[in-house]
């Protein structure tokens, strides 16, 4: 049997036409086997609306974040989202201190306060000792049961609210929980923020 002479160019040739039909067929076949597959027995939940199409917050991110000052977060974002807005947190950060699931409330500030810093006392009194209005979209039950006239149990009523119905949009909101009326709204002024 005589031989063929290949030419390189050839035997390039014949190399391409066989890894194009490899392909072509490797496409055929997954491609019927996706098809042949079942259709699985329930079906995802439509997606969420995206974040651009959700109405924007804007909040102050200060303390040991790496870049502080406004940050724009959707609505429905967590005190977690708002210090990834921020840069995420510094090494002297003091997260026990805050409390990250908390919902974000418009125009709140958020503080994230520094490992052994004059403000940061035992048992979450951050606010206490800065002076600072507590916040009753983010504080804590033990920050809210240091505040005047307001126990462990009420303090609990106010978690339990704002888990209910979301943040507080004003102060006055506290007359809605029990054991809180005009008398001790009057003494909480200047001590609270939504």
């Amino acid at each position: 049997m005589p031989e063929l002479p290949l030419s390189r160019g050839r035997i390039v040739a014949v190399v391409a036409v066989t890894l194009a039909v490899l392909v072509v067929a490797g496409r055929f076949l997954l491609h019927a086997g996706a098809t042949s597959s079942p259709t699985p027995p329930f079906r995802p939940a439509a997606a969420p609306a995206p974040a651009a199409a959700r109405p924007m917050l804007v909040v102050d991110v200060v303390g040991a974040v790496r870049r502080a000052g406004l940050r724009r977060v959707p609505q429905g974002s967590r005190i977690a989202d708002a210090i990834a807005r921020a840069g995420g947190v510094t090494r002297r950060a003091d997260l026990a201190q805050v409390n990250l699931a908390a919902p974000v409330a418009d125009g709140q500030q958020i503080v994230v306060p520094s490992r052994g810093s004059p403000a940061a006392l035992p048992g979450g009194g951050v606010v206490a000792a800065s002076g600072a209005p507590v916040s009753l979209s983010i504080a804590t039950a033990e920050q809210l049961d240091s505040l005047p006239g307001i126990g462990p149990v009420t303090a609990q009523k106010i978690v339990a609210y704002r888990e209910q119905h979301g943040a507080f949009h004003s102060v006055a909101e506290l007359d809605a929980i029990p054991g809180i009326g005009p008398a001790r709204l009057d003494e909480l002024k200047g001590l609270v923020v939504p």
